[in-house]
């Protein structure tokens, strides 16, 4: 007797988030509270900023952050993303203390080494901070504000990605204007 072959659905779990409010709290902390490093603080707005995961975020450096005519951005995709203040006034003062290009934003014990994902992790979890449900939120945030592939080519991240969050996070492509014919 044949047997069938029975292949289960992928379940993407929608996943924790923190509420924006907590989000935007968190960046108010994280862009003006001077008790912790300069360098925590800013992995810690570029998750909550960018949805950037901290593997990305150890390997930045200071070519990835352009300073055109006083406006800052930061090449995480195609295009670069604008950078706001007061994050912006942060992320110049880590690349200052960085040095010339292309030195390591996060820079390890290590020469010429980035910091350890581990003890990014470790630095950003000392101070409270909500690492995956404040990228998840971010991202889910981003994905209500502009269509998914937008959001994915500006920042790095596979189209499919994007667009799962804005399911996830209930919204639609019918708030988007169609093409013109």
């Amino acid at each position: 007797m044949p047997r069938h072959l029975v292949a289960s659905a992928l379940m993407f779990k929608p996943g924790a988030v923190i509420t924006q409010q907590r989000r935007l709290a968190l960046l108010r902390r994280f862009t003006t509270d001077d008790h912790a490093d300069v360098g925590t603080r800013t992995a810690a707005c570029l998750l909550l900023l960018y949805a950037q995961p901290l593997s990305r975020i150890q390997d930045l450096t200071t070519a990835d952050v352009l300073d055109h005519d006083g406006e800052l951005s930061i090449r995480l995709g195609d295009p670069p993303a604008p950078v706001p203040e007061p994050f912006a006034t942060l992320l110049r003062q880590l690349v200052d203390a960085a040095g010339p290009p292309p030195a390591l934003l996060f820079p390890g014990r290590l020469a010429g080494q980035p910091v350890a994902y581990t003890t990014l992790h470790n630095r950003l979890r000392a101070l409270g901070f909500p690492i995956k449900e404040g990228r998840v939120a971010a991202l889910r945030q981003l994905v209500l504000q502009a269509p998914a592939p937008v959001v994915a080519d500006a920042l790095g991240f596979h189209p499919t990605t994007a667009t799962r969050q804005v399911t996830n996070a209930g919204g639609t492509w019918s708030r988007y204007p169609s093409p013109r014919s």
